[in-house]
């Protein structure tokens, strides 16, 4: 596929076999959170640290492919997504380049969409299932955190975005449709932040009829089945 003859070969050694025979059907996107992409290049590929994903994005948009789509990345950590554990056995894990509080570039958007949709294309994986690192581990991550443009992501279906319908809060609706949805368990504070990062970052204050309504539409359009695929 044209998007991967376009990665540079950067390989990392830190990576396993998926366990249990498990495929991708997830896809997890990330910030580096470190003060140059340099410098992260360097710990995902330094074995002590143990980290790594399966591809890295520049400022400037070039791609660097560090670990075969096949293979177990370690970019996810604790977390499930979909009642599912062990993340990083059923995910494929994008890290892009920048320090958690600015911009992502007009380059790497450009070039994060054709990797996406290869990476859908190859392992059949729907744009509902394109998630936040701050998704699947809401107790512990932000990333790719506010700036990030899911919305338009979703306008070239390469993600999901919520249709908001108004709707008086209510917190164990919420909370139940968040699940429905995917999030895994946790406080409904971490919750209601870790949903407004990605699709609510310009929310304020206590759950919102906005926060209602854009949760009930994701459940009813997208509900996670929480089922394996397995080579």
């Amino acid at each position: 596929m044209s998007d991967r003859l376009s990665a540079t070969p950067h390989p990392s050694p830190n990576f396993g076999e998926r366990r249990n025979g498990a495929l991708p059907d997830l896809v997890v996107l990330h910030y580096t959170g470190m003060a140059s992409c340099d410098a992260a290049l360097e710990r995902l590929c330094d074995p002590v640290a143990e980290v790594s994903a399966h591809y890295l994005i520049r400022e400037n948009g070039e791609i660097l492919a560090l670990v075969p789509e096949a293979a177990r990345a370690w970019h996810a950590g604790a977390g499930s997504w979909g009642g599912r554990e062990d993340v990083n056995s059923h995910s494929i894990g994008i890290e892009i380049a920048n320090t958690g509080d600015a911009p992502f570039t007009a380059w790497q958007m450009a070039a994060l969409e054709p990797l996406l949709a290869g990476i859908l294309g190859r392992w059949s994986i729907p744009p509902e299932r394109v998630i936040a690192h701050s998704d699947m581990a809401p107790t512990r991550k932000s990333d790719p955190g506010p700036r990030f443009d899911w919305r338009g992501l979703a306008r070239v279906g390469l993600a999901v975005w919520p249709e908001v319908a108004m709707t008086p809060p209510d917190e164990a609706g919420f909370l139940a449709a968040l699940t429905r949805f995917g999030y895994p368990e946790a406080t409904p504070e971490q919750l209601l932040r870790a949903f407004r990062l990605r699709f609510r970052p310009w929310a304020k204050g206590g759950l919102s009829e906005g926060d209602m309504g854009a949760a009930l539409d994701l459940a009813r359009r997208f509900p996670v089945d929480g089922g394996s695929r397995r080579a």
